[in-house]
């Protein structure tokens, strides 16, 4: 019996001619690993103009290249009973609250404990009610990523038709996605634009870099929502998708996400003589998306409320500078 696949055809534009065909799927089709995209083309899966090609050939303007995605005969992932706070769901999406530290899908030696298993125990996979296939065994219904240690909103595709029109909406940047961030120090003015090239630190291949000129574009746009003692509580919207971006962005204007070691933030926080409890996650949370919906077109938003251990900590930070609460009440009003 033939497995159910996924047809997805993309018309090279003026701006990727010359690209290799391999490096162009690589970065259209995000939710698919290089691995998974070369055996694709080596199972002739991949055409140009209706015939095989290299992974090396160099695309043309107006050429049409069409992928064919099959629907993997068994889930890779186990399911586990772990609860999801499941903000909005129906028949093609759903919007799940992810809290931190926990992993959207298996990979670098982390293979249990993943939103991918608790997804898998409460939707299935690749059965037509469950999630999408298109991002292979190992990440059914995943559209996007957020960090282990960022918590919040993150939309899943519980079909190939959902995943396939978000993943455009994605490409097209028109989805809408709003973070909260505790930063320290105090920045310039009170909203601003960040726009610097992201790639990969050379020396530090867990870290992303905004010092290497041919990095991607980049760009996060931000407004101060607070600002208690030495921290600036932020609200920023991401307009590209890099990894690591508000994180590479802020610390590269010395103002690093609190409890992100990884670019600088330090381990333990002192606010005068105090020393604040060690928060164990980043204070980054997507707090906000919005975007079309895949089958009515609807303009649909979602908000994942502050978690009650960051909401907790920004008030420790109060207390600690003689600032009242209530100040910090208002300034969380919409995010709680």
């Amino acid at each position: 019996m033939k497995r159910p696949t996924v047809q997805i055809e993309f018309i090279v534009e003026p701006d990727h001619a010359g690209t290799r065909l391999d490096s162009f799927l690589a970065a259209q089709l995000r939710d698919l690993s290089r691995t998974r995209i070369q055996a694709l083309m080596d199972e002739g899966r991949v055409l140009v103009n209706g015939l095989a090609a290299k992974p090396s050939y160099r695309i043309e303007v107006n050429e049409i290249i069409a992928i064919e995605i099959p629907q993997p005969p068994e889930p890779a992932v186990t399911p586990e009973p772990i609860p999801l706070d499941i903000l909005y769901e129906d028949a093609d999406i759903a919007v799940i609250n992810k809290p931190a530290n926990m992993i959207v899908h298996p990979g670098a030696g982390a293979d249990a404990g993943t939103m991918v298993a608790a997804l898998r125990h409460r939707f299935g996979a690749g059965d037509g009610d469950g999630l999408s296939s298109v991002g292979g065994p190992l990440r059914p219904g995943i559209v996007h990523r957020l960090d282990k240690g960022t918590s919040g909103a993150i939309i899943v595709a519980r079909n190939d038709a959902a995943h396939k029109r978000l993943v455009e909406a994605f490409r097209g940047r028109e989805v809408e996605k709003t973070y909260l961030a505790l930063l320290h120090g105090n920045l310039k003015g009170e909203s601003g634009r960040i726009e610097m090239p992201i790639a990969r630190d050379l020396r530090h291949r867990s870290r992303m870099t905004a010092r290497r000129r041919e990095g991607r574009e980049a760009r996060t746009d931000w407004r101060v929502r607070f600002r208690v003692g030495a921290f600036t509580l932020v609200e920023a919207d991401l307009h590209t998708g890099r990894t690591h971006q508000i994180r590479v962005h802020f610390s590269a204007l010395a103002a690093p996400v609190v409890g992100d070691t990884l670019y600088g933030a330090p381990r333990q926080e002192r606010v005068g003589n105090t020393v604040l409890p060690s928060l164990e996650r980043n204070f980054l949370h997507a707090a906000r998306v919005a975007f079309d919906h895949p089958r009515t077109s609807e303009r649909v938003e979602f908000r994942a409320p502050l978690p009650s251990e960051l909401q907790a900590y920004l008030r420790n930070i109060a207390r600690a500078t003689g600032i009242d609460s209530a100040r910090v009440d208002a300034a969380l009003r919409e995010f709680l």
